[in-house]
């Protein structure tokens, strides 16, 4: 025999029936020249757990600088 159920009753039975949650989080890398200058990316904290540095542009230096993660405000 096989069950029926309406969504209500799946709702109260606590099956849900939409999409997963994402497993990465949005950080922003901001820039060491002291500009206020940032990018934002998406990382997994569960695959990499040590900090991001990246070597990217800064508009407002007008060259390469090194850009550190920093938590979202």
């Amino acid at each position: 025999m096989r069950w029926q159920y309406d969504l209500a009753q799946l709702h109260y039975l606590g099956v849900s029936m939409g999409m997963a949650k994402s497993d990465s989080i949005f950080i922003r890398l901001v820039s060491a020249a002291g500009t206020g200058f940032f990018y934002v990316k998406r990382k997994s904290p569960w695959k990499m757990t040590e900090k991001l540095k990246f070597r990217k542009y800064d508009p407002w230096v007008n060259c390469l600088t090194l850009f550190t993660e920093a938590k979202m405000e």
